[in-house]
């Protein structure tokens, strides 16, 4: 009869009991989240599902897969993940959720798998190889900070290449061992599957899988190259040349165009559309780095969710001072897991790993300052030093005991609260709004949710709070123009706040062009007193006189909005002039698309015919697409002349209402002339 304290020896039997018995609770944990709506960036990724029809034909799914615009590749694997769960659009969000979860239990496992295999390596106690393992995986799985991951329906793109480095790692040390055993053809092959084909795949899901061949070159030198020689001779000269080419090589790319875009961004100054310039994005990743540290280390039920626009930059090593502290701090840890790596494989390689994985979205490139899903890969091997330590049960029995149980059951309850909030949009909204005062993202996101809620008050009363500190940010503006037609009216300090916005905002977005969309209906019915269509045109003029909005792109959607007042206002031919110089400004087949089609339906199929006659006259002038997945699709649409046959089918149903319209005109004026 097994002893209350061989729990902790445990057979396969138990080692297999407690691993399922980990992802049960990490979906018991998760299942409040899997409740939740869609959020934000989702609403600008996944409609893709229905841009071209239902996704039912091979034709349809070419388009789709070809269509994204993240990265260079489109991140196409991760499109191609999203039909498992919906083919068309709107969808419901439970299945994005519930694959979502399965894919964060998988990597858990895979994990567990890789922990084992290096545990393997460094310690000759099976027993604490595997609760090394365990609890390394069952933390990760766990812990609260990685919920905005995977309950983050776009996030996927951040979980898949967890997939593919987990995968890529497992299916390298096997083609790595089979080279120390002689079998140097599978070797080779397995070799080249990981760190090549799954390098490739895990780009094709978000560019940072393109770190796996770093992550390989640091397990192989902290912990195999000194416990795992492969000896001399020929199978030794094949793994050094295969570790050159798919290892150091794409390393080193990765590091010198990271080195490229630092230098040439500190040269040019300030990213277009970014407050910051790229060496004050570089002084603030430190700081940044940090607080994702402390968030790991010293975890909490809640956090700052999405929003993180309220983080501000460092302006010098000084401004504020924990940039210094922060930037020491770094690299402080960084020698020291360097110098200890023979002493301490599990913690060097634990740090080195995080650091590395850190270095495409926390260096040079300039993305947002601060999201807690940058964290989901590099803390794969995080809390698996701590796990081996805990599994070593020669000293202090009893405490590691209680932390082994203790630890993974707090997070679980933090994670399960933390999923809770995930579960519903409202309370998530003002939850994420109380946690992030200075936000105006989170400000303007709970205010929208109380106007839906029928408490436009109270969104008045948040966004004029907000804008005491900010007044110049344009979504507390637009929003607060919302609420108070909802109350009202508004007056002229509203329209001078929004002109003041749309005269100094870099980059809007499509903030406006989405505002302008719901207000124009409102405000051609008469539903907003003191706003009005010269208001709204006023607006866009004070948009189209900002030095910032001077690009192409910016103020072809303002002369669109433009033609669209007028539109709204009857005058059929100004709409067209509007529409053609909005064309001219940057020829897209989709915009003369839109715009001829938007022309018809308002009852004027001849202005819609000479809309796509103009178009026929510029559209040499198109620009082609840059290299990567745009050029693709493009390709993809001419093959199926998708363009061509769209704009010929649109002529053919404009031609039809305008003889239509044509032949009832006369129709009437004939009976008028009988009477």
């Amino acid at each position: 009869m097994m002893k209350q304290s061989d729990w902790f020896q445990p057979g396969p039997l138990i080692r297999s009991a407690v691993l399922i018995g980990t992802l049960l609770l990490t979906w018991l944990a998760y299942v409040p989240g899997l409740h939740g709506g869609f959020l934000f960036d989702d609403f600008a990724n996944l409609p893709a599902l229905g841009s071209y029809g239902s996704i039912r034909t091979w034709t349809v799914f070419w388009r789709y897969i070809t269509s994204g615009i993240a990265d260079p590749t489109g991140r196409p694997l991760t499109l191609l993940s999203f039909l498992l769960d919906a083919r068309d659009w709107p969808a419901d969000p439970f299945p994005f959720k519930r694959t979502n979860l399965i894919l964060h239990l998988f990597n858990g496992v895979l994990l567990y798998l890789l922990l084992i295999r290096l545990g393997r390596l460094i310690t000759s106690d099976t027993t604490r190889c595997h609760i090394g393992a365990t609890f390394g995986a069952a933390i990760w799985l766990l812990h609260p900070l990685l919920v905005s991951t995977t309950l983050y329906i776009v996030q996927r793109e951040a979980m898949l290449p967890a997939t593919c480095v987990l995968i890529g790692l497992l299916l390298w040390l096997r083609g790595r061992e089979g080279l120390i055993c002689g079998r140097l053809k599978s070797g080779s092959l397995w070799v080249v599957l990981g760190l090549g084909g799954f390098t490739l795949l895990g780009t094709l899901a978000k560019a940072n899988g393109v770190l796996l061949p770093l992550y390989a070159l640091l397990i192989e030198i902290i912990v195999l190259a000194p416990r795992q020689p492969l000896g001399r001779g020929s199978r030794r000269s094949i793994y050094r040349t295969l570790l050159v080419l798919l290892g150091w090589i794409p390393t080193a790319t990765v590091v010198g165009y990271l080195l490229w875009v630092g230098l040439h961004g500190i040269a040019a100054g300030a990213p277009m559309s970014r407050p910051w310039t790229y060496g004050e994005r570089m002084l603030t990743e430190p700081r940044v780095l940090m607080d994702y540290l402390r968030l790991l280390w010293l975890p909490h039920p809640f956090s700052s969710g999405v929003f993180n626009d309220q983080y501000s930059a460092s302006t010098s090593l000084l401004h504020p001072i924990t940039t210094l502290f922060s930037l020491l701090a770094i690299a402080a840890l960084i020698v020291a897991a360097w110098r200890w790596r023979r002493r301490y494989p599990a913690l060097s390689l634990g740090v080195l790993f995080y650091f590395g994985g850190q270095l495409l979205e926390s260096t040079s490139i300039a993305l947002e300052l601060y999201f807690e899903h940058r964290n989901y890969v590099p803390a794969l091997l995080m809390f698996w030093p701590l796990g081996l330590w805990l599994g070593d049960m020669r000293t202090l029995k009893a405490p590691k005991r209680f932390l082994l149980i203790a630890l993974p059951l707090s997070l679980a309850l933090m994670t399960y609260l933390r999923a809770e909030v995930w579960g519903d949009v409202q309370t998530q909204a003002l939850v994420w709004a109380r946690m992030n005062p200075d936000s105006a993202r989170a400000q303007a996101n709970a205010a929208q949710i109380e106007m839906a809620q029928g408490r436009p008050q109270e969104a008045i009363e948040r966004l004029l709070k907000s804008m005491v500190s900010q007044p110049e940010q344009s979504q507390l503006v637009f929003n607060l123009i919302g609420a108070r037609c909802m109350t009202g009216g508004i007056d002229g300090a509203d329209l001078a706040a929004a002109r003041a916005v749309m005269a100094s905002t870099a980059n809007p977005g499509g903030l406006f062009v989405n505002w302008f969309g719901r207000m124009l209906p409102v405000v051609v019915e008469g539903g907003c007193p003191g706003l009005t269509a010269a208001h709204l045109s006023g607006l866009i003029d004070a948009g189209l006189a900002n030095p910032g909005l001077s690009q192409s792109g910016p103020r072809q959607d303002l002369v669109y909005l433009r033609g669209r007042i007028a539109l709204a206002q009857h005058q059929p031919n100004t709409a067209l002039a509007d529409f053609e110089r909005a064309l001219d400004l940057q020829v897209r087949p989709g915009l003369a698309l839109e715009a001829a089609a938007t022309l018809g339906a308002a009852g004027y199929p001849g202005q819609g015919l000479q809309m796509l006659d103009h178009y026929k006259t510029v559209q040499n002038r198109a620009e082609s697409p840059g290299p990567g997945m745009p050029m693709v699709h493009e390709w993809v649409l001419s093959r199926q002349h998708y363009w061509q046959d769209e704009l010929a089918r649109l002529r053919h149903q404009l031609f039809i209402d305008a003889n239509a319209d044509s032949a009832n005109t006369v129709g009437y004026s004939t009976v008028q002339g009988t009477r």
